[in-house]
């Protein structure tokens, strides 16, 4: 079986429309958070998102912009934003923001994987270096654990009691289009991050998701060029703050 793994899409529905339209053939999907926040087509994307029918877990965008959280641990403009995007979701979808769950979550169709936003350890936590990989790694009982929230595509191993980045074999870059690879080892625990479908911050403007294939025991990454200037617009249209805009052309 194949997952399509997806996160922090931010409400960018051009990137999500370019990544599912990339995507190759796949059994199910996950979501692993922050489907709205930022951008201004949160309504479009959740739609989208709903029809997939994918197991999905929380964000704290997702948190914040029902309502189910205030704001105060926000910056000034992801706060902006949040508050728009509340006032712009239908009661349908405030409704679906509000049911997601919290991670860490299992699903029985992928024995031996945690579904989260940030962390195992706490869904707010960011992982983002060895250190922070190690703790995660070191109670987690999974062979693969799935996160999002850094914004940033790739995996850690833990070898030893330590974590390690893994390099990724590339596949293929041509015409605008990143594949990458990592190959599983059965007996090692793994953490995987799609990367972001609608604000990288890897300085690589290109959305981000990934594929999980259990059978040949693999991830596959991808990056694929979407209409920034159309997201863009989207923003500028909606009087959202300048700077959502523009950090989308420097993928950061």
């Amino acid at each position: 079986m194949r997952l399509l793994l997806v996160s922090d899409i931010h409400s960018n529905y051009e990137a999500l429309e370019a990544c599912l339209d990339a995507a190759p053939e796949h059994d199910a999907v996950a979501n692993l958070g922050d489907v709205v926040g930022y951008g201004a087509s949160p309504n479009q994307v959740i739609e989208v998102v709903r029809a997939l029918k994918p197991v999905s877990v929380r964000g704290n965008h997702d948190r914040c912009c029902c309502g189910l959280e205030d704001l105060s641990t926000f910056n000034p403009i992801a706060a902006c934003a949040a508050t728009w995007t509340h006032t712009e979701l239908s009661e349908r979808n405030l409704d679906w923001l509000r049911e997601l769950p919290r991670g860490p979550l299992h699903n029985g169709l992928w024995q031996g994987a945690q579904f989260v936003h940030g962390s195992p350890l706490q869904e707010d936590d960011y992982i983002t270096s060895e250190s922070s990989a190690s703790a995660a790694l070191a109670t987690s009982k999974f062979h693969l654990t799935f996160f999002g929230h850094t914004h940033v595509q790739g995996a850690f191993a833990q070898v030893g009691k330590m974590a390690e980045v893994q390099p990724l074999e590339s596949l293929r870059s041509a015409n605008r289009l990143l594949i990458s690879r990592l190959t599983l080892s059965p007996k090692t625990k793994y953490l995987i991050n799609p990367g972001s479908v609608g604000q990288p911050r890897d300085r690589d403007r290109r959305a981000a998701f990934a594929i999980y294939d259990e059978a040949e025991h693999e991830v596959v990454f991808y990056r694929v060029p979407y209409d920034i200037a159309r997201a863009q617009e989207r923003i500028l249209q909606a009087g959202l703050p300048q700077m959502l805009a523009a950090r989308l052309e420097e993928g950061r």
